[in-house]
């Protein structure tokens, strides 16, 4: 298999790379490789967030509401905006607030992940820390909340990936296909 170090072949970015997309469709997976390919510092916000806080998404939610994790995202966002060559890995929800997408765009380009709802379902079905999953685990479930955000995420999106099937490094290559097609 051809080596993650070989795609980068003399590349770097003078922007942010954010990806966004529903949970399970590889953002945490693909900014690693991203990261380790380019050399990028990687930010995954959701985790970020529960460092910051000291507790899980799901408490945060709990204790503090969402309103108060997006008002969090909001604010991670807009730190980041004075760094460059970062893979910035968003929450499922990150680009359901307009004024997220206005600062991923001040300083990066935005790359949809996308999946079928059968494949995030597989993908997700064993993790219990994503609190709007929680109780409703099912491909029908997904594809509901996939329809009621794709409006906002093909909004954001400067590129889009789709991830069925597809190893990360053919992910990767493909994501670093569509950005240097968009800088010309």
């Amino acid at each position: 298999m051809e080596s993650v170090k070989a795609l980068r072949n003399g590349k770097s970015f003078d922007y942010n790379i954010v990806l966004i997309g529903f949970m399970g469709t590889g953002k945490s997976t693909i900014a690693e490789c991203l990261s380790n390919c380019f050399d990028m510092k990687k930010v995954e916000m959701d985790q970020e967030i529960v460092n910051r806080e000291g507790m899980s998404i799901a408490d945060i939610f709990s204790v503090h509401g969402e309103e108060y994790f997006r008002d969090a995202e909001t604010n991670l966002l807009k730190e980041m905006q004075s760094e460059k060559n970062v893979v910035i890995s968003c929450g499922g929800g990150t680009p359901l607030r307009d004024v997220n997408v206005q600062e991923m765009k001040k300083n990066g380009k935005v790359v949809l992940l996308t999946a079928k709802p059968e494949t995030i379902y597989e993908r997700v079905k064993d993790d219990h820390d994503r609190p709007l999953l929680e109780n409703n685990k099912s491909a029908k479930f997904i594809e509901d909340m996939l329809l009621k955000r794709q409006d906002k995420y093909l909004a954001a999106a400067d590129i889009i990936v789709e991830t069925d099937g597809k190893s990360k490094l053919e992910i990767c290559k493909d994501i670093v296909s569509a950005l240097t097609a968009l800088e010309k």
